[in-house]
């Protein structure tokens, strides 16, 4: 475990491996840089890697005021790390709203981004020009919801609610397919920043971040290639709608994971591992 000052805040990272091409690994909404545990020993036999707690999760700080949670200020501290600890180009591997932090980061600096691959890539389904989409109980519930939660009394004590190990747990048995990956670990791992100073302002202030990029939006702008890999069992991201992803000219193969939830990489790393450590290490070759 290291840490990075970026913009005087302090910055958590992992690293594993010495030798190959450059990675740094980009966790989803609510965790961190150990939720690419399983992962990081096995690359690092091949790969230089980094795993990163972007802003305002992990250990990393969460600043309450002069920031804002956006994927502009997470792609902006992508692509730092990747000049100032890195010091050369990378490949980008996301899970989640990670996966969205990674093609903003190559959408924004391409020559700094030699690949991405995006693990069940948030849809951002609540997005504000996708809402129109829902039925209309689920259009006007979630833009009542977001209000409510900005009355910050409210928003603490619903924070405070969910921020449980039993609350925790029965997520994360939603988003695995397979119970036996929900230990007590994987709870703790996830729960334990939510009580660090400013985790709860963090936490109101992306749910209620229904604007920015959609993947569909950057997409078509990416200049290097791209993988995605699909948990079929995921309940949030459903799997029709990733295959759409594919249909772009940077996507170059859309493989699906059958009887995998949300987070393929630390549910099915037997997996996940070996396909992403090849694809890498192809591409690391040719450019």
């Amino acid at each position: 475990m290291m840490f990075w000052q970026w913009r005087n805040l302090k910055i958590r990272y992992q690293q594993s491996g010495t030798h190959g091409p450059a990675v740094i690994c980009i966790h989803g909404f609510g965790a961190s840089s150990d939720h690419w545990r399983k992962n990081l020993p096995d690359w690092g036999k091949s790969l230089r890697v980094y795993a990163i707690d972007l802003v305002g999760f992990g250990l990393s700080d969460k600043p309450t005021q002069g920031l804002d949670y956006t994927f502009e200020t997470w792609a902006a501290q992508i692509i730092d790390f990747a000049q100032q600890v890195i010091q050369e180009p990378v490949f980008l591997v996301g899970n989640s709203i990670g996966c969205v932090a990674a093609m903003q980061a190559a959408v924004t600096a391409p020559d700094w981004v030699k690949g991405v691959v995006l693990l069940n890539c948030s849809l951002r389904l609540l997005h504000d020009r996708l809402r129109a989409k829902l039925p209309w109980y689920r259009r006007y519930s979630t833009g009542l919801i977001q209000n409510l939660l900005s009355w910050q009394p409210l928003g603490y004590f619903f924070f405070r609610r969910l921020a449980n190990h039993r609350v925790v747990k029965k997520i994360l048995l939603q988003a695995y397919a397979d119970p036996t990956a929900v230990t007590d670990e994987l709870v703790e791992l996830i729960l334990k920043p939510a009580y660090s100073e400013g985790a709860a302002d963090v936490f109101l202030a992306f749910i209620r971040y229904s604007q920015g990029p959609l993947p569909a939006d950057l997409l078509p702008q990416l200049t290097c290639p791209g993988l995605i890999l699909w948990g079929e069992a995921d309940p949030w991201e459903p799997l029709a709608l990733g295959r759409e992803l594919a249909n772009f000219p940077a996507i170059e193969e859309f493989i699906s994971l059958p009887g995998v939830g949300h987070c393929p990489q630390d549910e099915s790393p037997e997996l996940v591992n070996p396909i992403i450590q090849k694809w890498i290490i192809d591409k690391g070759s040719t450019t």
